[in-house]
């Protein structure tokens, strides 16, 4: 197929309630949204990246300027070869970037699909009609307020909770959600790099509340602590910001960096890329599980499409629409008995509302070839 034309939005929506981890709070989320037009038709995309370079080194405004001058372009540089495999191939030249190249790849595939009349779950292999899903807690300084939080997620019928920890906010407030949860109710906790190895005695004591798993708890490039911090731990030690790539899973698995992987498409430069980690975990019998980033519908869809694959046998992060905003860019997804039906209508499988898209827009970029 051509491209023809792509359109970027930048879109605030506000939260419903504000989500702090170690990186800092949010009451707003503000999105890149993609639009691609082909030959074919419509497909959409949404960034991962946020406002600030904090979780990654990519943030809204870099994620903008390097679709606009350098991503982009290659694609209409394609011609009449486009397709949504052929992506990765032709952005490679651009050095990272991966959150910005995952937006627009995902777009492209959905605009394929559609066309095919295929599900992006399909498409990857999903062997499942509906996804197991957890809620992701933020930290507050409050554990009164925290405990509520879960006390209404709990009642809501997520499978699972995580909960955000830093220094000075972690084992006293694990142990009192453990309380609350009871005893084998999945919990889990991520401390977005919040750690050092010279942390280990101190996280250990986590092995006293039963997690499934403590997540990133070192920074993203000490694959060699993450060893040492999973010879001192019973509980499993899982990978999320570490993992960019099908290389660095090699790396972890050499290692014994980890016992879990946290696949999330954007930090992983794409859907397709996400699915080859799928298949290199399952081969080393590595459990995964996929994250989120406060997604709204368009980038949830391709979530829930990727979790509906057999190595994924955690609950994610793919949280129902009403756990974040009160309005979504698309038909919400609506938690049943713990669960988000997967997608089957073409590509994303859902439509994109263009008049919560035009409210929420506060900026857009209209790029054509040539």
């Amino acid at each position: 197929m051509r491209l023809l034309a792509v359109d970027l939005h930048r879109v605030r929506l506000p939260l419903v309630r504000p989500f702090r981890t170690s990186f800092g709070e949010q009451t707003v989320r503000e999105v890149l949204v993609v639009r691609a037009t082909t030959d074919l038709g419509d497909g959409w995309g949404e960034c991962a990246a946020d406002v600030d370079p904090h979780y990654s080194p990519e943030f809204n405004d870099s994620a903008r300027l390097v679709l606009v001058d350098h991503l982009v372009p290659r694609l209409f540089g394609a011609g009449d070869d486009l397709s949504g495999a052929a992506v990765a191939d032709l952005l490679e030249p651009v050095k990272g970037h991966r959150m910005a190249k995952e937006a627009l790849e995902v777009a492209v595939l959905d605009a394929e699909l559609r066309a095919a009349g295929v599900s992006l779950a399909e498409h990857l292999g999903g062997v499942r009609d509906a996804v197991d899903v957890g809620v992701s807690v933020g930290i507050t300084d409050n554990p009164t307020v925290l405990a509520g939080w879960v006390a209404e997620y709990l009642d809501e019928g997520y499978r699972r909770i995580k909960l955000k920890i830093e220094p000075g906010a972690d084992i006293e407030r694990v142990a009192a959600i453990r309380e609350l949860t009871g005893d084998g109710f999945p919990l889990q906790v991520d401390a977005n790099t919040a750690y050092r190895v010279t942390d280990a005695d101190h996280l250990a004591r986590l092995d006293d509340y039963d997690l499934l798993l403590v997540e990133q708890p070192l920074p993203e490039d000490d694959f060699v602590g993450h060893a040492e911090l999973a010879r001192r731990m019973q509980t499993p030690i899982c990978l999320d910001e570490s993992i960019e790539s099908v290389a660095h899973v090699e790396t972890a698995l050499a290692l014994g960096s980890c016992g879990i992987v946290n696949i999330k498409p954007g930090r992983v430069g794409g859907l397709l890329e996400a699915r080859r980690i799928h298949d290199r975990c399952v081969a080393a019998d590595l459990p995964v599980w996929c994250g989120g980033m406060l997604e709204t519908g368009i980038g949830r869809a391709s979530l829930v499409a990727l979790s509906s694959l057999p190595g994924f046998t955690l609950p994610g992060d793919s949280s129902a629409s009403d756990r974040y905003y009160a309005t979504d860019l698309t038909e919400p997804f609506v938690l049943e008995d713990g669960r988000l039906r997967v997608p089957t209508g073409p590509g994303l499988g859902v439509e994109v509302d263009g008049e919560a898209l035009a409210r929420f827009t506060v900026a857009q970029d209209h790029l054509t070839p040539g």
